[in-house]
């Protein structure tokens, strides 16, 4: 009779276990879906302020059409993105052409002393910051989530479970500067 109740016992320490350790995935992988909530947010807020950073650089460099649609194109690519990588790719992508816009708008002082075009620079720039920030939290919860997932003993059941690796959101375009090559209006 003590045999059964160990036994009972032991079963429902391991229910209670399981029960426990499925419920951290759980949450660890619900921090992760709102971690890329936060950097789809501001993917998008960046994503709304470009067309009137365009049309205010247009207003000033009207021939510097290949600038405009390689940024148009870039915000594009960027709302199309399905995956944390494509996003990172795209993301790349626009912050390069972004530079380049900002170098045309060099060229006009008085683009760079317009209150709107320093206002929608400020807005850009704390975006950036904001993207950042949520970067660094969804790549943190990603890396704890993954480790939860392939480490004992939730590696031989994780997937039966439903549960998958996260990617993670590359910083390449956050982290070097983008190169800019600007042509001299003629």
């Amino acid at each position: 009779m003590l045999w059964l109740w160990i036994l009972v016992g032991l079963l429902v320490l391991l229910v209670l276990l399981g029960a426990l350790g499925y419920n951290r995935l759980v949450r660890l992988r619900n921090e992760a879906d709102t971690g890329w909530s936060n950097i789809d947010v501001q993917l998008q807020r960046r994503g709304d302020l470009i067309p009137n950073l365009v049309e205010a650089v247009r207003g000033y460099a009207a021939h510097e059409r290949r600038v405009f649609e390689e940024v148009t194109n870039a915000r594009a690519a960027l709302q199309r993105a399905g995956t944390p990588g494509q996003a990172a790719d795209a993301n790349e992508v626009l912050t390069s052409a972004i530079g380049r816009l900002f170098a045309v708008a060099e060229a006009y002082p008085e683009l760079k002393a317009s209150e709107n075009f320093l206002r929608l620079q400020d807005d850009l720039t704390d975006t950036e910051d904001k993207i950042s920030a949520a970067r660094r939290y969804y790549n943190s919860t990603v890396m704890h989530y993954n480790t939860a997932i392939q480490s004992l003993p939730w590696v031989f059941v994780a997937k039966a479970l439903g549960f998958r690796a996260k990617e993670f959101f590359s910083a390449e375009g956050d982290t070097a500067p983008p190169e800019v090559s600007f042509t001299p209006a003629t």
